[in-house]
């Protein structure tokens, strides 16, 4: 079929494109640079009308990578993220990836491919109803129809983006796919509505709170990567000279080298840092999203709370919300900079005591190679400007308490969906969106073994990732949790004893270190190479039960 024809009616002349390059087009308009997905024989004809566009389709080697790539290009980009997959198992697989940007908040565009409508409600090989599947895991879902391209097109971004964002299902028919239509752009697609203005009179409630406070802490999460107040909130805490904790995702927007951060919630070493929580009179927390850790594993019930984000707070009946502010955080901020200086009564030495407390735990034991030292060399490796992604395993609790990112944006995590197998695809997303910066996936073998094939995504597609296998043999977060229990160590091996080590992956390099030396220069060699490199990393496991 004519990729456009011109046709005449009434003396006035109409372009015809198919509803696939139409798509395609909307994307362009959206500012999307890439989509990714795996083809199968109902969505050849989208991927067509890809072909010599602005936007880049990128072959994964699994669905729910798809999915994983499309989050991490929205959240370094702020454009909507895109992936695609065929019907059936592949729409099933894609649904991790795109669960991941739902609880994430992130915005996404998740195209399924389906059988030509005059297959709808007949029993056909792979068919099942996407729109049901994706439903729990989305904030709208539609299916696309020949004519109405623009303005389903224009509601499924602005839901996207729309606080809270997340993914938009869009079921794309094989034959809508084909069809011709004169459909043009009008105002496409337009802006989501603005974060509200806080209410006034809740604004000065928190000013009376904070301003009777005697230890007012702050606490920081996920909203904070969407709220554009990072100067603001550095200037609140610096002025005041406040403690701050942190979630794991909304590490970045407070130094975490200075006096002012005392720790990571949810995170090795979590009772320190909940420790030290219990001495607040009023928490002040500012974008916390429970998401990622519920209020109620670490805030005393008898201690106000001033809730200040997007949305109201979301906490169990018996705690004591004393202010809850919705609107653009930003403002709040900026509100909170023109009250008086917060006099208060933490004491730095206090605070000092308790930095120096959290350290001390994190001094290894063992004599052996342990992930605390692999990070430590890591950190002092990776150039201030690199990107450290994490898989979700043991080693994410001493990432989340140790890595200090320096800036938003450095350390990416799934933490809300909490999937293994996140680190490889999201990596390559990132080296994809910022090729002159390095780029760290730090993962556990378990994690790694879930994703290894996209090691070859990284090789065809020449990114120098550096890909960092912390290999201890077994599911080490799932062993900590049996040790607790007494249960026995069932389920949780990941190799025999005659494992031996690879020397490539798909093409990619495997360089093996066993101990702090070799990793170091490993590191230093691999940030030079202009091809992926993995790092077999063999650490000790034992420190896990110690600090988690």
């Amino acid at each position: 079929m004519p990729e456009n024809l011109l046709i005449e009616l009434e003396g006035i002349t109409m372009s015809l494109r198919s509803t696939a390059e139409i798509v395609s087009d909307c994307l362009e308009r959206a500012g999307t640079q890439y989509i990714f997905g795996y083809p199968g024989g109902q969505n050849i004809r989208f991927i067509e009308a890809l072909y010599g566009s602005k936007v880049k389709f990128i072959l994964v080697t699994h669905e729910a990578c798809a999915g994983f790539m499309a989050d991490v290009y929205s959240r370094l980009t702020g454009n909507v993220g895109a992936c695609l997959s065929t019907l059936g198992p592949g729409a099933t697989n894609m649904t991790t990836g795109v669960g991941n940007a739902f609880l994430d908040r992130v915005p996404v565009l998740a195209f399924t491919a389906t059988m030509g409508r005059i297959w709808k409600g007949r029993t056909v090989q792979m068919q099942i109803d996407h729109r049901k599947l994706y439903a729990p895991i989305t904030k709208w879902s539609a299916e696309l129809a020949t004519g109405k391209i623009y303005p389903v097109l224009t509601k499924a971004i602005t839901v996207a983006l729309s606080e809270q964002p997340g993914p938009v299902h869009l079921d794309f028919p094989e034959d809508v796919a084909e069809e011709l239509s004169p459909e043009t752009c009008f105002g496409f697609p337009g802006a989501p509505p603005a974060v509200g203005r806080p209410d006034e009179q809740a604004l000065r409630d928190a000013e009376k709170l904070i301003a009777q406070a005697k230890r007012p802490l702050v606490a920081i999460g996920l909203t904070m990567n969407r709220a554009h107040a990072t100067p603001e909130l550095r200037e609140f805490i610096q002025k005041n000279n406040l403690p701050v904790v942190s979630t794991m995702m909304a590490k970045g927007h407070i130094n975490e080298d200075s006096s002012q951060f005392v720790g990571v919630l949810g995170r090795a070493r979590r009772d320190i840092v909940c420790e030290y929580c219990h001495s607040a009179d009023l928490v002040i927390a500012l974008g916390y999203d429970p998401i990622e850790f519920n209020y109620e594993d670490w805030l005393p019930k008898d201690v106000p709370l001033v809730h200040i984000d997007s949305v109201p707070a979301d906490i169990a009946p018996g705690f004591s919300v004393a202010c809850e502010i919705c609107g653009d955080i930003r403002t709040s901020l900026q509100r909170l900079l023109q009250i008086p200086l917060i006099n208060h009564q933490w004491e730095d030495y206090h605070r000092k005591a308790h930095q120096k407390k959290l350290k001390e735990a994190f001094n290894p034991v063992s004599k052996t190679f342990t992930p605390q030292q692999a990070l430590s060399a890591m950190r002092e490796v990776l150039p201030a400007d690199g990107i450290l992604v994490s898989d979700v395993g043991a080693h994410t609790h001493i990432i989340g308490q140790l890595w200090n990112p320096r800036e938003p944006g450095r350390l990416l995590v799934s933490n809300g969906w909490s999937s293994m197998g996140f680190a490889i695809p999201a990596a390559i997303a990132a080296k994809l969106v910022h090729r002159e910066r390095p780029v760290i996936a730090c993962t556990g073998d378990g994690g790694f073994l879930m994703m290894v094939g996209e090691i070859s995504t990284a090789v065809r597609l020449s990114l120098p990732v550096i890909f960092i296998v912390l290999r201890d043999n077994y599911l080490s977060l799932i062993n900590v949790k049996q040790v607790r229990k007494r249960y026995h160590p069932s389920g949780v091996a990941l190799f025999n004893s005659d494992y031996r080590s690879s020397d490539n992956f798909f093409g990619a390099e495997v360089i093996v270190a066993a101990g702090e030396e070799e990793f170091r220069a490993a590191l230093h060699r691999s940030l030079k190479c202009e091809k992926p490199i993995v790092i077999e990393t063999l650490i000790d496991p034992l420190e896990y039960q110690r600090l988690i």
